[in-house]
């Protein structure tokens, strides 16, 4: 059945010997376009033996089966990219876990990722994503800030789930001063993390001779490097070390479950980013912030989703331009009606949502466009 696709992909092999070993990988994809040509080409050999049974049936199969599949996959992964999921009633949608659940059941929902920076509960800028994560939704975030207000804040805030190599290393690039969070900061200050033996974090490590030495005093030395590109492309350049020997260690149990030696992973630029935001965040600066914050974006999205009652995102059933146009307008509107308040001085800021929509077009001509912040 396929031996015509075969032909045709040996050929193409044979003409790009010298290609990289991934490039023909992706040539040698089966896709819609080749599967198609190669149909016509049975179905040209079917008209000069048309009582070929076996032909008509392979013909028949892939032409009203095969084909229409394979490009209803390919019609899903274009709706996809990156994602990993996509509701069909809203494909720009993807399915997250949610923080209202009422089946507590951990189910999924089609949503939005939404993010805010704030300043006295002021929003400067503003976001929507489609990744369920926070750790890929900040520096586009930023990007996003940095083209409508010129630049960067000098000093980014955020919890834990913003903590990462790549922010890091973002943030260090462009000047700012990180007081970011990662997993594990709250965990290192408990009596259980300081007497465990098995986390690096307890460990000593030698600049100079490019070591590391365990709580038993073995010498975990240099073996190799590794490079990792996570999901946006971003590289991790990894440094591994192993022990000398682990044989008859009276502590291997608690440092390893491994039967050989000890060996460790390490990604010397995180762990110098990491460093530098642990000295920050201990520092008396840096804990009036991290303070400051639990009263900054939290109030705005508490009081958006319980005083204001915008929970979700609306639909407009059956008018997919007019779904696009209503989303548009929506995810620009709710973050400017609650940070127009602030220039109210007539204190009469309506609260119903559609006698909020016509006193913003007062101040806004057209909705639809971008809108600079300095223009507010």
């Amino acid at each position: 059945m396929f031996a015509t696709i075969e032909e045709a992909e040996k050929h193409e092999e044979g003409a790009s010997d010298r290609q990289d070993l991934r490039e023909l990988e992706e040539s040698s994809k089966i896709t819609s376009e080749k599967l198609e040509n190669a149909v016509k080409q049975l179905e040209e050999k079917l008209l000069e033996k048309p009582k070929d049974k076996p032909l008509k049936k392979a013909v028949r199969v892939l032409r009203k089966d095969l084909l229409p599949r394979l490009q209803k996959y390919e019609a899903h992964e274009g709706i996809l990219g990156n994602r990993n999921s996509y509701s069909k009633a809203d494909t720009d949608a993807t399915f997250m876990r949610m923080k209202e659940d009422h089946m507590r059941n951990g189910q999924l929902k089609p949503g939005y990722n939404v993010q805010i920076g704030t300043e006295n509960q002021f929003i400067l800028g503003y976001s929507v994503h489609q990744r369920p994560t926070d750790t890929r939704c900040l520096i586009p975030h930023l990007e996003k800030v940095k083209s409508q207000l010129g630049k960067i804040p000098g000093t980014v805030i955020a919890d834990a789930g913003y903590g990462g190599e790549e922010n890091y290393d973002y943030l260090e690039q462009n000047e700012a001063i990180a007081i970011v969070k990662y997993s594990t900061y709250h965990r290192e200050k408990s009596k259980v993390w300081q007497t465990d033996i098995s986390k690096i974090d307890n460990w000593t490590y030698n600049e100079e001779q490019d070591t590391w030495t365990c709580a038993a005093g073995q010498n975990l030395v240099f073996r190799r490097e590794s490079k990792e590109k996570t999901e946006s492309g971003y590289e991790i350049q990894h440094r591994h070390y192993r022990s000398t020997s682990c044989e008859g260690c009276p502590l291997k149990a608690k440092c390893t479950k491994a039967e050989g030696d000890r060996e460790i992973k390490v990604s010397m630029k995180y762990l110098r980013l990491k460093n530098q935001a642990r000295e920050k965040l201990r520092s008396e600066e840096g804990y009036a912030l991290t303070v400051r914050r639990m009263i900054e974006p939290e109030p705005v999205f508490g009081d958006m989703k319980n005083n204001r009652g915008f929970r979700r995102f609306l639909k407009i059933e059956n008018c997919k331009s007019k779904m696009r146009i209503n989303k548009a307008i929506e995810r620009s509107h709710e973050p400017i009606a609650y940070s127009m308040r602030y220039f109210d001085s007539e204190k009469s800021y309506p609260n119903n949502y559609k006698e909020e929509q016509r006193y913003i077009d007062k101040y806004v001509r057209n909705i639809n466009a971008p809108i600079k912040y300095s223009e507010l």
